[in-house]
Parts: C-alpha cells; structure tokens; sequence
C-alpha cells in the first residue's frame, strides 16, 4: 500500500471511568491553575456546519445530535488533559480518549498521581514510561533519519495508548537496524509489521484550490495574516519561495515567501489585495465551517479534512508527534489519521470542531478504499513564520507584526500554553480574558491580538 503526498500535477482496570461529558461539572480541582477555568469550551458545538456534520455522520456514523455532543465532548477533554499535563510534570505519559470519544485516559508513572486525574473526571492509567523518555527515543531516531532515510520504515510514532514507541516497517531487520543506528532499546519500542510507502499528497478559504506556476494543484491550509499582510499556510511540498500561485479561479493570487520540506511539511503563501482571508474552511455546499482557534485536539477526537479533490472527510486522531518516510524524505511532528485524502488534497485544513488542527500532508490509500492520511500541525506553522491565524472576529489590521513581538513585560501570559474561552491572565500590568481558544504563539501577546484577548 502506497502512501503519497496529496499535491496533484497538471488503563488499569478498576480506576474510576468517568464520562468526558462530565468533565465541566467534575472541575479541575488541584489541577487547574486560576488562569484556566474548568469546563470552558472553545465555541459552541450546537454551531457546527451541515457539511461538517454530514461528514461526520458518513465516516463516523453519528448523527447531528451525537456529533454536537462528540465535538463538546473532545473540547472539554482537551482542557482538561492540557492542565493535567502541566500539573503532572514528568510523571505525565499522555492522554487519549477511549471507548468512542466518552472516557479520557491520562497516564501517569507514579501511582501517587492516580487520585488527582480521576479527581480531574478523567480515567487514570498507571504506566512503565513516562512521555519524555519515550519522545527522546522517538528523537533519536528522527535525528538519524534526517541524516539518510531508514529503508523499509516508513512511519514511526509515539504511542500513548501501548506506552512505547511504535516502529512500522516492512522488514523487522530493517526495524533493529534502525533502533540499532538510534542506540533506542527495544524495550522502549514496539514493532509492527507495515506494507506503507507514504508519498506526498501533491475569496481565501480553508480547502480551496489553488495552483502552483500555472501546473500543479493544492489545496489552502488555513488563511492567515503577518502584521498587514494576507496570505495562507499550506504543505510545505507544494511549492518553494518564489513560486507563484493562481487561485481556484485562475487569477493570480500571490508567491510562497516559506516553505520547509522534507524535516517538516509546512509553507506560507502571501496573497495580493485581490484576495480577502475568511475564518472559513470550505464545506463544498454544504455550508463553511467557521475557525474560531487552535487549541490541539486529544488522540481519539474526531477530525475532518477539507480538500480541492475529495471534498470533506472525516475520521480520528491517531497518533501525535509521528514521523514517516516519504521518496523526498523524512518528515517529522505530523499527526497519523484515519481520514482518507487524494491527490490534490495536500494542504488541505484539518478542522476538529471549530479549532484548525494542521494542513494536509501525505498518505496511503483513497476514498474509494479509506487510508491513513498525515497532516502537519498548524500551530508550529504560524510560529515558524510568526503568522496569526485568522479566526471569527480576527481585525482587518492587526496592530503589530507578530514577528516583531516586544520585550516581555511580564504576567501569567505564556506563549505554547492552550487557553480556553473564558481564561484569564495578567500581561503587562493589565488583566485580560480569553475570547477565542487557542494554543499562545509567540507575538500573541494580550495586546496585540484582540480578537483573541479582551482587557478586563
């Protein structure tokens, strides 16, 4: 089975289970901090799209009312494991949601813990490895993979649910030889047989076409600004800078400024005045979905894509942080999905609710057959190219170029932390609560991004 890159040419038994649902009413008590209150949720799920919804209900046979409880369900799953993270420090050994999106698992390697995540309502999972001893063995093998590609491994990934490194090759002497040349123990490491052979997927609006120098076809990313300046984030395999790019209309539109690609998957292009950026994802007449953040969805949450060849599908969240192997090389810190995708469809928004997710990267197999589909995490996007994401209420005119942030005057502000709507932090002096949830990048300080921080 082929795996391509989409861009066309032309726990422990007997520990409390408590539903996800619950969470907002079970509090965070002894986790959270006073910045993040329990139980906010990023936007209203009783707002999704038809199209989102249709989708869902085709490739995850729910229906519009166990869609919208799903989508609140995974919001408030995704708070919840975010706090429980920073309070666990290094005993934390990562989260996932179980038994169809209903319990969150957190796992932890220190018995002691058990009783402030179920505290938290989730389900506590005790474990032999913590998350950082397995993402450092999970570095060692990207550091020699980014060096010359392993033959016959084509993907690799930390597993939170078998709490190892999972390891699929073709061949298990191709995995020792790759665990060898790391110095990773196979203790660490779980190996599984695989037949994969990833290649790339070769107004402004999420899952747009859009055309590389008159000739290759992909897909927009999400819109984005960069202190005045419009544009998108796409695959970085799409195209390199200076490439000029022509819109689903054929007018022309702008010029990739950046583009890393193989090592990451990821890309911005900067429009011209003819182009305006919308909040929307493309529901291919079914009505747009509406962005209103970034905050990263939880292993086991549903997600949907949206691409100029397939349109809308939907699947789960697999894998985070996994690595794979593509003709041109590795890449790494892409998300491992069961939504399917085609040629064409690289670039393509990944949208999990309301909250942008990442940017269609590669995969294997169609959507006649289904597939496993990689997408590129959105947030180390936008802080690669100090973008701002347009979201619901973003200005026309953000007051500042987010690649210029000034010298921190100090708060609980603090960039990489998830916030949910409603949090409150301090920064510069002055109180601020959250509007829309997202994941801080730096330059989002509380007075530069209104649409994001209101002054209290």
């Amino acid at each position: 089975m082929e795996t391509t890159v989409l861009r066309r040419r032309a726990f422990a038994a007997g520990a409390a289970a408590v539903a996800v649902g619950a969470l907002a009413l079970a509090g965070l008590t002894g986790v959270a901090s006073a910045d993040q209150p329990a139980g906010a949720v990023p936007a209203a799920a009783d707002r999704l799209s038809p199209g989102l919804i249709e989708a869902m209900s085709r490739d995850l046979g729910l229906d519009a009312d166990e869609a919208k409880d799903r989508i609140a369900d995974e919001y408030r799953a995704a708070a919840v494991a975010a706090a429980l993270e920073k309070s666990l420090g290094a005993d934390f050994a990562g989260a996932r949601l179980s038994d169809g999106a209903a319990v969150l698992v957190v796992a932890t390697t220190d018995r002691a813990d058990v009783g402030r995540i179920t505290a938290a309502g989730a389900r506590a999972e005790v474990v032999g490895h913590g998350l950082d001893r397995l993402e450092a063995a999970k570095a060692a093998l990207d550091a020699v993979a980014l060096k010359k590609a392993p033959k016959d491994v084509p993907s690799w990934y930390v597993d939170v649910r078998t709490n190892r490194v999972v390891v699929n090759a073709a061949r298990t002497s191709a995995a020792d030889s790759f665990l060898a040349g790391a110095g990773v123990s196979r203790d660490l490491v779980q190996v599984n047989r695989s037949a994969e052979q990833p290649r790339t997927y070769a107004d402004l609006r999420g899952g747009d076409a859009y055309y590389m120098n008159g000739t290759g076809r992909c897909s927009i990313g999400f819109p984005v600004k960069r202190g005045t300046q419009n544009g998108f984030v796409t695959a970085g395999h799409c195209g390199t800078p200076g490439v000029t790019t022509t819109g689903s209309n054929q007018q022309a539109q702008g010029s990739f400024q950046g583009s890393t690609f193989p090592g990451r998957d990821y890309a911005w292009v900067a429009t011209n005045a003819n182009w305006t950026p919308r909040a929307l994802v493309n529901g291919y007449g079914n009505g747009d979905v509406t962005v209103t953040g970034s905050t990263q969805a939880v292993v086991g949450s549903s997600v949907c894509r949206s691409g100029s060849t397939t349109g809308w599908h939907c699947g789960t969240i697999q894998q985070h942080g996994t690595s794979v192997t593509y003709p041109e090389g590795t890449i790494s810190g892409v998300t491992r999905t069961s939504v399917c995708a085609e040629p064409g469809d690289s670039g393509g928004s990944f949208i999990s609710g309301s909250q942008a997710q990442g940017v269609t990267s590669g995969g294997s197999g169609n959507c006649s057959q289904g597939g496993t589909t990689y997408y590129q995490p959105v947030n180390p996007a936008l802080a690669a190219y100090g973008l701002t994401l347009v979201t619901s209420g973003t200005p026309t005119d953000p007051p500042t170029d987010p690649t210029d942030p000034p010298t921190e005057p100090g708060g609980t502000w603090a960039a990489g932390t998830t916030y949910a709507a409603g949090a409150m932090v301090t920064y510069g002096g002055a109180s601020y609560r959250c509007l829309q949830g997202h994941q801080a990048q730096a330059g989002w300080q509380p007075p530069n991004v209104p649409a994001l921080w209101q002054r209290v």
